[in-house]
């Protein structure tokens, strides 16, 4: 049995009970443990159960689908990492200064961004959708791009304190997406 709206197989009944005549002829309510979706299925036997889905798997294991668009390998590649000041609906933004950090791990869509951030405040960036310009050094090349914020998570203690930004590709020019898809597929093939 699968779920309509995601196609899981991770289904089991759901925590409220159908009327009792639906039961009587196999019918149940049923919950997707991937989606949270509620539906109506047919379970004559009994086989799907009420259980959290931790404890159903831990007899035997289910394997979920990857569910990232695209894969993302681990990193080490100097970055500098800008402010944008201004409206981008203008077309007239400006840039902070660039502080020194690190891409920790890329993919084509993303990537996850350490950096001291001594330069920036901590409301600019733990603010989601805040919109940074990044340099990246590749191997071979050098990349920019904007980027928006993501996730956000300050680490470490006293002078070690660094922050991780999970971010998401907004906008970059077509040489330097060409240069990101061959460095991705080199690390694919490398792999």
């Amino acid at each position: 049995m699968r779920c309509p709206r995601c196609q899981s197989e991770r289904i089991q009944r759901d925590y409220d009970d159908s009327i009792i005549f639906l039961r009587a002829v196999g019918m149940h309510k049923l919950l997707c443990n991937n989606c949270g979706l509620v539906f109506k299925g047919f379970d004559p036997q009994g086989k799907l159960h009420r259980a959290p889905a931790a404890a159903k798997d831990s007899k035997q294991t289910v394997q979920v689908r990857n569910r990232r668009r695209g894969p993302r390998f681990n990193a080490h590649l100097p970055t500098a990492i800008s402010l944008i000041e201004g409206g981008a609906q203008t077309g007239k933004v400006g840039y902070s200064q660039p502080s020194r950090g690190h891409c920790e791990a890329i993919s084509e869509f993303g990537m996850l961004l350490s950096l001291v951030g001594t330069r920036f405040g901590e409301a600019e960036l733990s603010s989601p959708g805040r919109l940074l310009f990044v340099r990246i050094d590749l191997p071979d090349a050098t990349i920019e791009g904007v980027v928006s914020i993501v996730t956000h998570e300050r680490t470490g203690e006293g002078q070690k304190r660094k922050w991780r930004l999970g971010v998401k590709i907004h906008q970059m020019a077509g040489a330097d997406t060409e240069t990101l898809s061959g460095y991705i597929a080199k690390r694919g093939e490398d792999t």
